[in-house]
């Protein structure tokens, strides 16, 4: 018998096929765009894309909002929080 949880992760944006980068190789593409220390990282799956939103904060005190694309890699914004 099927486990009903298994069909419903198999089509959930959160299950590891659909990325094609971890999260740490997301957030070290964030560090290379903006140094300094990370804060958060989250997967999201925004406007029909699926990817990482990595916070980082600078070694001025600035905070930085950089999103990565989960399949690809590349940095689909840099935003000064």
């Amino acid at each position: 018998m099927n486990n009903p949880n298994q069909n419903y992760w198999e089509g959930n944006w959160q299950n590891p096929r659909y990325r094609r980068i971890s999260m740490e190789q997301a957030n070290s593409i964030a560090l290379q765009r903006v140094p300094g220390h990370i804060v958060k990282s989250e997967l999201e799956f925004d406007d029909g894309i699926l990817l990482y939103e990595v916070e980082i904060r600078t070694d001025q005190g600035l905070k930085y909002e950089v999103k990565v694309d989960a399949i690809t890699g590349q940095v689909l914004r840099v935003k000064l929080d």
